[in-house]
């Protein structure tokens, strides 16, 4: 059984930052691109960041671009959202995703339960 745990969510102020993680089991984690998305209240899911399974490389959503990074550790199965210089509208759900599919494609197979970030003023 394939599971991805999200932890590190939390209450913040703007400007502070918070580290994400997601753990999973029951799949090859090296063989799988990992993403983070999040979902704002009333909100579509949005893209926020992948980390592909073969050499590492990263993608960024144009909103987080110089103030989040994602990374991963294959021999921990954990993928990894250090989010800087926060801001309100950043609050959401941030879900982790592990895909097969090419990150241009944008189809995950697998889904964490979601952890809260939310963001004061």
């Amino acid at each position: 059984q394939v599971q991805l745990v999200e932890s590190g969510g939390g209450l913040v102020q703007a400007g502070g930052s918070l580290r994400l993680s997601c753990t999973t089991s029951g799949l090859t984690f090296s063989n799988y691109n990992m993403a983070w998305f999040r979902q704002a209240p009333g909100k579509e899911r949005e893209f926020v960041a992948a980390c592909k399974r073969f050499g590492g490389s990263t993608v960024y959503a144009d909103s987080v671009k110089g103030r989040f990074t994602i990374s991963r550790d294959n021999a921990k199965n954990t993928v990894y959202l250090q989010m800087n210089s926060l801001k309100p509208e950043d609050t959401a759900v941030y879900y982790c995703g592990a895909g097969s599919a090419p990150v241009a494609v944008g189809r995950y197979d697998y889904w964490g339960q979601g952890t809260q970030v939310t963001v004061s003023s």
